[in-house]
């Protein structure tokens, strides 16, 4: 079933759907047996602030940090509760202030019905512009809840074969030779990865990489290059020693020099933090060959669906990434993999105090669960 059917088709979908019993079972969803009625209960949203132990300290070309803020957030309708994540890093601009803020201007005790998603997502948009990742936190709860109402996981509603989901990369940030060494032998395990630069050491970094392994990289810059000669020469020098792509090589304000290099690169460019948005993909046409799509930019799984449709149509390459996030918000994404040419999944494997299980990872590639909704469990304490 196609997922634009599948809404328009939510609300009867909803009333007409005879699920489960009187109790909830273990994965959230409903057992066999009782009834849910359309327009039956009321949506209930809660929220808490959370903050992400990260392993290592993570070292990007604008920052460093050892945390992440995250909001995790619930919605339950007749018994069933589905999951969902803001998290925030410091570029997108926005705290737990910001989407503590905005949450609790959301009343979805409005809707009795969660399969409305059109009408509930485009209630939440119209709250306030921006706070993506705080939308982005109701969007994945409420896929979560109707999944689990469906008794199905998003890729099985979305018609995707599980089968296909890529390979992830694991992330190795800007360090110091010694440092890059050790974390690239503790990713082993995975079959490519993702190099930050950006900094005064970036050939170092590559070829400190490369005398470990040599597995297919990613190469993510975030803005940090601001020279398009030194661009183009980092792009053959990178191109010579396996790398698949190069990700935002220079500030997003640069776009005539980022054009200038997309059609002189051996190695697709692709746009992180000059996208953020469904609204601005076509603006990215002859800039960028290539996108970089996260939950937490667009607003969520019905934005990148979206996104990806659309990406598509215009002949580009998809990247499916996520920020430093619990394996709710990794997994959601992760539901949308079997679509996309490259995944940067490993969010949930930076942090020490993850509160879901979800997809995993085996021999370096994404293993979805097949678990309703997302897929997630929460974590025993």
């Amino acid at each position: 079933m196609k997922k634009r059917d599948f809404i328009k088709l939510g609300g009867l979908t909803a009333g007409a759907l005879m699920v489960g019993c009187t109790s909830q079972a273990t994965d959230g969803t409903i057992k066999k047996g009782s009834s849910l009625k359309k327009g039956s209960g009321v949506l209930k949203l809660s929220y808490k602030p959370y903050e992400l132990q990260l392993r290592h300290v993570f070292t990007v070309a604008t920052n460093s940090r050892t945390t992440t803020p995250v909001v995790l957030t619930s919605i339950e309708y007749n018994g069933v509760t589905g999951f969902g994540e803001a998290s925030m890093p410091p570029y997108l601009g926005e705290s737990h202030e910001s989407v503590l803020g905005f949450l609790s201007k959301v009343n979805l005790e409005q809707f009795s019905d969660p399969f409305l998603m059109e009408d509930i997502l485009s209630y939440i948009d119209g709250i306030m512009p921006g706070n993506h990742a705080a939308k982005a936190s109701l969007d994945i709860a409420l896929h979560d809840l109707t999944g689990k109402l469906l008794g199905q996981p998003w890729f099985r509603i979305w018609g995707l074969d599980p089968g296909k989901t890529p390979v992830t990369s694991f992330t190795i940030g800007i360090d110091t030779a010694d440092v890059v060494r050790e974390k690239t032998l503790e990713a082993s395990a995975f079959r490519q990865l993702k190099i930050k630069m950006g900094r005064d050491n970036d050939k170092e970094m590559i070829d400190v990489v490369r005398s470990v392994t040599d597995v297919p990289v990613f190469v993510d810059v975030n803005q940090g290059w601001k020279d398009r000669n030194y661009a183009l020469e980092m792009a053959n020098y990178l191109s010579e020693r396996g790398a698949l792509f190069i990700e935002q090589p220079m500030p997003k304000e640069q776009v005539d020099d980022i054009a200038w290099l997309t059609e002189r690169s051996p190695l697709p460019i692709l746009a992180d933090e000059a996208l953020q948005t469904v609204d601005q993909l076509l603006g990215m046409k002859g800039i960028y060959s290539g996108i970089n799509i996260k939950l937490m930019k667009c607003g969520g799984m019905n934005a990148a669906y979206k996104m990806i449709t659309m990406a598509r149509q215009m002949g580009m390459k998809i990247l499916i990434g996520c920020m430093t996030e619990t394996s709710c918000a990794v997994t959601a994404a992760a539901q949308l993999s079997p679509l996309v040419d490259w995944a940067d999944l490993d969010g949930n494997l930076l942090i020490s105090n993850d509160v879901y299980e979800g997809m995993t990872v085996v021999d370096g590639k994404i293993v979805l669960p097949d678990r309703p909704g997302i897929g997630i469990i929460e974590k025993k304490s």
